[in-house]
């Protein structure tokens, strides 16, 4: 459709495709979070022309990107096929999740249902969102789809358990990885200005503190209440901007939904309340969100100016 792409996300689409040598079909793309990924994504699809299959961490990600593939392409809705709990197509441009495509009725069932139905399919592309994700036990058996040209898309190769470093051997080497300052510098991407509050624990939790372990005292202070107060300052101070807060443990989510009185958004929310929740951030409807570890991959909330 003509849309201006900017210079890095151009180089990141050729580095994968430009070169024609054995195994250049195949890589990983580093970008910080904001930068454009699903538009590299594109102009990869767009170069290769090909049956391209887009697997995503959750039923958020499978909308923003069909979002974005009806905004920025000529593809139409009839080519764009949605693979998820809630809908079954298959089509020349195919999303689905992570989750779908390794689901089994049990653990100690060996078939997994949807992913035959995937494997007997020709793709020319598969682009893996999120890839840091793709080690995963549960999530590895995608890797093994068969395709002339995978992607693997991030803002970060880092994992818990370490191993970040087989995102490589499941999908391809990296690429190309340009660091969140470098673009910044250029004014691709909004200057962060990061703050850390300190705050006191309670007299009363003083002792239990001083006795509890050491995970036992990374929650105590994590939960400290006395952040609820620090918590109504900040969006007083950044009255009219667009405010995430977002936290680990839900009890401390739920009790600053109750104090605050903002939405809250978590695993538990069903899928359809979520995406209106996300929406009317977008819209300005909504300026403060709460939400938790569900909001940490692939959801694009562009207007966001602070985050607690």
């Amino acid at each position: 459709q003509g849309f201006q792409a900017r210079d890095y996300q151009s180089d990141a689409a050729s580095s994968l495709i430009g070169n024609g040598s054995p195994g250049s079909g195949f890589g990983t793309i580093v970008l910080p979070c904001g930068s454009g990924k699903t538009v590299v994504g594109i102009l990869v699809m767009a170069a290769l022309s090909t049956s391209t299959m887009i697997l995503c961490p959750n039923i958020t990600a499978v909308r923003q990107w069909k979002r974005e593939l009806l905004d920025k392409t000529e593809l139409t809705e009839d080519e764009i096929g949605e693979y998820s709990g809630e809908r079954k197509e298959i089509r020349p441009v195919t999303i689905c999740t992570y989750q779908v495509l390794s689901w089994r009725s049990s653990a100690s069932e060996d078939e997994f249902r949807h992913f035959e139905l995937f494997s007997r399919y020709s793709w020319g592309l598969i682009i893996y969102d999120e890839v840091h994700m793709l080690p995963a036990p549960v999530f590895r058996i995608t890797a093994e789809l068969q395709a002339i040209h995978r992607l693997g898309l991030t803002a970060t190769l880092v994992r818990e358990d370490g191993l970040e470093d087989e995102v490589f051997s499941l999908v391809g080497p990296k690429r190309y990885d340009t660091p969140w300052l470098e673009l910044q510098k250029r004014g691709f991407i909004a200057r962060a200005y990061c703050h850390e509050i300190r705050i006191a624990l309670p007299s009363d939790m003083e002792v239990p503190y001083a006795l509890a372990s050491g995970r036992e005292k990374f929650r105590m202070a994590a939960e400290n209440p006395k952040k609820t107060d620090v918590i109504k300052a900040l969006i007083a101070r950044h009255e009219g901007d667009a405010i995430l807060i977002i936290g680990q443990y839900l009890e401390q989510l739920r009790a600053l939904h109750k104090e605050l009185g903002y939405p809250l958004i978590t695993g538990s929310m069903p899928t359809k309340r979520r995406d209106e929740l996300y929406q009317a951030f977008r819209d300005g409807t909504e300026k403060v969100l709460i939400v938790s570890k569900v909001a940490n991959n692939a959801i694009d909330l562009p207007d966001a100016s602070v985050l607690v």
